[in-house]
């Protein structure tokens, strides 16, 4: 890249954690694309998917929305997209956002042409993309459910993020093409690819940040992209998904799923870590630099806070950047914005 031309940066995730990430990157750069896990079943986004068929729209229009806020603070529109209708009828729990999506999902029959026209409506300069253009299903292998410990199949993201037991892996499904291998969005991978870096986390481990590298495509994508790659953990465990993890965990965990997948930066909250020796160590493991900071919120328990978050990525691009540079590697990146 250029001195004049901003960073390109690629978030992958769900819900709040990815959230948080472009909460963050917002201060950094105006070229952001959002990759969004499409496996909710949950709530208003669970009932558009079962009676529709299409994708959950739920962690698209929040995706939409953190960066609307980036480009045009608390404009009507905005505010209009995550109003929630109350009630008792059948509208009752329904974001306007997530009605609004899948009426464009069905008139345009394209997700990512209907992504495109609501960034449009909202006025945002950053892109907002479904890692697959199909809705999936999350499978995961759970132990501790039964008192001989044997391990269990449960399906879908709602009853996996609130399983009592221990999630030891989890694989996709496509509900629409039983048997089939999950499709990627080609826009996605593209933006994967053509990143200067690409973030992973924060976010619920085995329902928004893990099903992005079972997607084959998207997998291969992250492999192969000359993008500096970081992976950013979540502050506590979350109840369910990763009781009793330790940051270091987080990180065998992704490696056990993406056996061939490198990054370069792991940013950790200080304070979120017992035992950095040991969170180096699983970072080494991926080939990458643990990066211990102050992140957190200090006035609300489980949150980053997003200038501190936005420091710290300026911090770990402008180290990735410099020792590619003495290295004598791809210079691309050039100074960091």
């Amino acid at each position: 890249m250029t001195p004049d031309r901003p960073v390109r940066a690629v978030a992958l995730g769900g819900g709040h954690g990815l959230q948080a990430t472009l909460t963050a990157l917002r201060r950094v750069t105006p070229d952001i694309t959002a990759v969004v896990t499409v496996a909710d079943d949950g709530g208003s986004s669970g009932r558009l998917r079962r009676e529709l068929g299409l994708l959950p729209p739920g962690d698209l229009r929040q995706a939409l929305a953190t960066l609307a806020d980036a480009e045009i603070g608390e404009s009507l529109w905005a505010r209009l997209f995550q109003h929630r209708f109350g009630g008792s009828g059948a509208l009752t729990g329904h974001a306007v956002g997530n009605l609004v999506l899948a009426g464009l999902f069905e008139v345009l029959g394209d997700p990512v042409a209907a992504l495109d026209e609501a960034r449009r409506l909202l006025g945002v300069s950053g892109r907002v993309l479904p890692m697959s253009p199909e809705p999936l299903e999350i499978e995961a292998e759970v132990t501790g459910l039964t008192n001989d410990d044997e391990p269990r199949v449960i399906r879908g993201q709602v009853a996996v993020a609130s399983t009592p037991g221990r999630v030891r892996r989890i694989e996709l499904r496509t509900p629409q093409r039983p048997g089939g291998v999950p499709a990627a969005c080609a826009e996605a991978v593209d933006a994967v690819l053509g990143a200067d870096v690409v973030f992973l986390g924060p976010g619920s481990w085995f329902t928004s940040v893990l099903p992005h590298l079972l997607v084959p495509a998207l997998h291969d994508a992250l492999v192969q992209t000359m993008a500096t790659k970081v992976v950013i953990l979540n502050l506590v465990p979350q109840p369910g998904e990763t009781a009793g993890f330790s940051p270091e965990r987080h990180l065998d965990v992704l490696f056990e799923h993406a056996p061939g997948l490198r990054v370069d930066v792991v940013i950790a909250d200080r304070a979120s870590v017992a035992a950095p020796a040991r969170l180096r160590d699983a970072a080494g493991q991926l080939g990458a630099r643990a990066q211990l900071a102050d992140v957190a919120d200090p006035n609300v328990r489980g949150l980053h806070d997003p200038d501190a978050l936005a420091a710290c990525v300026r911090e770990a691009l402008g180290r990735r950047a410099g020792a590619r540079d003495r290295d004598g590697g791809d210079s691309r990146e050039g100074p960091w914005r």
